[in-house]
């Protein structure tokens, strides 16, 4: 059973307490819920910093609305420039309707926008500096994500991991600027010209889980420290719904963090 708005309040509180300054909301897809933008507004009310990741199929009507309920920026999942590719990758996402989306978030104010981009071997990955183009074009920045295998284990995965390191050494070279930013020690590529890409390479940077700090909160209520793990999440929204203290909540997010572990080595 998903949570309430009011439940989602409640555990935003406490992790506010706990010093957390920041929330990401994600899916899934958050915008299939009718009362995102109520969900939104009570997370600002206590922790103004609030980003959404989508898929960006539904942002040409809701970009603007979730906008005005606090929402500070969005990242839009999209993998390619061909509609057929798109569709195929997405399994049924429309390429114009997203695109339609991607400029409606930057219309409305959802700055940055930033593209997410998984690139993948004999896929999209001839893709990479047509994307860097369109970005610069639209004003969005765009994230180059290394392929993982997820769902599916290592299954496939040498068949669609695309090695992104040459690609950062040719986005140095033509970049006026690189910053590498605190979370996860990502490397942003400011390009000569115009335009940002960032790379996201978890699988080949130790210090990506060495520097994360992310706990996720699950649509049904519990706390998950790693993205890739689903062995060790603790439940938070049951407490509630049992009559918990708030010190119950609290210690459910102290052994959240005892649990996290790199995942990603070396």
């Amino acid at each position: 059973m998903e949570m309430t708005p009011g439940e989602i309040e409640q555990i935003v509180r406490v992790a506010a307490e706990l010093g957390i300054d920041k929330i990401k909301i994600t899916g899934g897809e958050p915008l299939i819920r009718n009362d995102i933008e109520e969900i939104i507004r009570r997370i600002v009310s206590i922790i103004p910093d609030v980003s959404m990741t989508t898929n960006g199929a539904l942002l040409p009507e809701r970009a603007c609305k979730i906008k005005d309920a606090g929402l500070q920026r969005v990242n839009i999942s999209f993998h390619s420039l061909d509609p057929a590719l798109f569709r195929q990758l997405t399994g049924c996402g429309d390429k114009d309707v997203v695109e339609k989306g991607v400029r409606a978030a930057i219309k409305c104010g959802l700055n940055p926008v930033k593209l997410n981009m998984v690139v993948m071997k004999g896929s999209n990955s001839n893709e990479i500096w047509s994307m860097i183009d369109f970005t610069r074009q639209v004003g969005a920045v765009l994230q180059l994500i290394e392929y993982q295998a997820l769902e599916r284990g290592q299954e496939g995965w040498d068949m669609g991991y695309f090695d992104l390191r040459p690609i950062e050494i040719e986005l140095e070279k033509r970049s006026e600027k690189v910053v590498e930013r605190e979370l996860q020690r990502r490397r942003q590529y400011h390009l000569s010209g115009g335009g940002t890409v960032e790379v996201v390479r978890p699988m080949h940077n130790s210090r990506f889980c060495a520097y994360c700090s992310r706990l996720r909160l699950t649509s049904d209520g519990r706390l998950k420290p790693c993205l890739m793990r689903e062995d060790n999440l603790i439940p938070t929204v049951s407490l509630i719904r049992g009559g918990a203290l708030k010190e119950e909540l609290i210690n459910a997010f102290r052994k959240a963090v005892s649990c996290r572990a790199p995942y990603w080595r070396d």
